[in-house]
């Protein structure tokens, strides 16, 4: 009968940290943004809002990531801009960490970033399905 209490116990227990350690991970991302239809995420600010990021960009088709100098530091508050294959802005905003998580439509796109007065453009093709990353990186002035 005690087996049975301590199991019990044991089952609630785990019932309960399950759901905590999967809302401490998504309580640690940034609060998704949407602009002309476009969600995206911009943080990976501290390693836990990194990790958290990086474990979500599986749900995003494009993921941006923002880099200086030799050793490749993280930046923040990069202005970015996304335009379609027709030259149209779907996307014109700041990065405020070094990841940006962007849900697209599947197509071309031009992604604009940038950082020490420079402005570094990309060509991408967006999948529907998985996660395409893209870097930017400056060297340091």
């Amino acid at each position: 009968m005690k087996a049975n209490y301590k199991m019990l116990a044991s089952a609630i227990a785990l019932g309960v940290a399950l759901p905590a350690a999967a809302t401490s991970m998504s309580s640690s991302l940034p609060k998704p943004e949407t602009q002309n239809g476009v969600t995206y995420l911009s943080g990976g600010i501290g390693s836990t809002e990194a990790q958290a990021m990086k474990a979500e960009a599986k749900r995003y088709p494009l993921s941006l990531t923002f880099s200086a100098g030799k050793d490749n530091e993280f930046l923040a508050s990069v202005p970015v801009t996304i335009e379609n294959s027709a030259g149209k802005k779907v996307l014109d905003t700041v990065s405020y960490g070094p990841i940006m998580l962007v849900k697209l439509p599947a197509g071309k796109y031009t992604i604009s970033a940038e950082a020490y007065g420079k402005t570094r453009h990309r060509v991408v093709q967006v999948k529907a399905n998985g996660d395409t990353p893209l870097y930017f990186h400056w060297r340091r002035v």
